[in-house]
């Protein structure tokens, strides 16, 4: 789906295919047939955009075929898809029962996630539609906070010079634009608007920048204009933006709404919890923890990092950040020049929803993704984009 932007600029809106992970290439050719092309077809969409998840070795042996990548390519288009954007922040292993901490590796200072993003890259500019201006790759915050010594940065840093050179020679050979995103999230080096713009200073803005992810953003309970503006001072582009919505617990110490949220806990992913009190922010890891360690003085609203369907209420006393992503397309998109022309819907987390809200097969997961896509596609037109042809 596209739509344009009143100086001209081509926004591509489409969904993440992370939220059904698949880790070989007969999955992801499955995946398109079972969940992509049903999307577009519900929507009414002549071309629908789709956020591809490749797994280290899909990526890999991807890159090391061209023939393969063409046959993908083609693939898509028969489908009426296309591929402008890539998430590179999960290696492998994202449909495990436990992933929590272990989507963070490996980091930026082991060479594996350099070479995973250039295999990306690679693949990337062999999807690109012709008349596409550029690619984004989204990739984790450099890692987890902890630990993170001076080394782990100069070596990380290494490996991202290794990547933006990468991208210049595929640019020079293919005439392929594509940028990489650094996607701030809590718990991780990178997880407010201040630390990102300390640790990507001098990054080339031709190959780097910021993938802002709304669910994130609002967790970090960041203002939206603020945080657009700090990037913009800072000369740091935002590659991509991952429209998404966290969940709320406004009254956290109460007994209703802390039954309500034990429904959210679940094995699979990490759910980072934060309150913002006396000036400070203060969060655990998990959402248990918050729920039973007694880290949180629930005095605050709480924000979880569960990224919650886009189109559906929050049954109370819970709620979700949806205000948040509105007022960042806002800023995004409502100015004189559009901010990003990339916009992903990621809520991958259909699966791991309280039981009686998780889709019962494809076919509802589909429904639900094709009513999220509604949702955001609604919420740009009013922030200022019209329909592209």
């Amino acid at each position: 789906m596209r739509l344009r932007h009143a100086d001209g600029t081509v926004v591509h809106l489409g969904y993440c295919a992370n939220v059904h992970p698949v880790e070989d290439l007969v999955g992801v050719l499955y995946q398109l047939a079972i969940y992509a092309e049903p999307v577009r077809k519900q929507l009414g969409a002549d071309r629908l955009g789709l956020g591809l998840w490749l797994a280290r070795d899909v990526a890999a042996a991807l890159a090391a075929d061209p023939r393969a990548v063409e046959q993908l390519s083609a693939e898509l288009s028969a489908r009426g898809l296309e591929v402008v954007t890539l998430n590179g922040f999960p290696y492998s292993g994202f449909s495990d029962a436990a992933v929590k901490y272990r989507v963070y590796d490996p980091d930026w200072s082991d060479p594996r996630r350099a070479e995973y993003t250039m295999d990306l890259a690679t693949v990337l500019a062999g999807l690109l539609p012709s008349d596409a201006v550029r690619g984004s790759i989204s990739t984790l915050p450099l890692g987890w906070r902890d630990p993170w010594p001076d080394t782990a940065r100069d070596t990380a840093r290494r490996h991202i010079d290794l990547v933006g050179d990468h991208l210049a020679d595929l640019e020079a050979r293919t005439g392929a634009v594509i940028r990489v995103g650094f996607e701030p999230e809590p718990g991780c080096v990178i997880e407010r608007t201040e630390q990102a713009i300390e640790e990507l200073a001098g990054l080339d803005p031709a190959r780097f920048g910021v993938c802002l992810d709304t669910a994130h953003l609002a967790v970090a309970h960041e203002e939206p204009a603020l945080a657009v503006k700090m990037l913009a001072d800072a000369g740091i582009p935002v590659v991509k933006l991952q429209a998404s919505a966290a969940l709320e617990a406004p009254q956290p110490s109460d007994p209703a709404t802390r039954s309500a949220l034990s429904r959210f806990v679940e094995p699979r992913y990490l759910h980072q919890t934060r309150e913002a009190a006396t000036g400070a922010l203060y969060g655990t890891d998990d959402l248990n923890e918050a729920l039973n360690g007694g880290f949180l003085s629930g005095a605050a609203p709480w924000r979880v990092h569960f990224h919650i369907p886009l189109h559906a209420d929050v049954a109370p006393p819970l709620a979700g950040t949806h205000a948040t992503l509105v007022r960042t397309l806002t800023e995004l998109f409502a100015g004189g020049a559009a901010v990003t022309d990339h916009v992903e819907v990621e809520t991958y987390t259909w699966q791991v929803l309280p039981e009686g809200q998780r889709p019962r097969d494809a076919s509802e997961l589909a429904v639900g993704i094709a009513a999220e896509m509604r949702w955001a596609h609604t919420e740009l037109v009013r922030a200022g984009l019209e329909v592209a042809p």
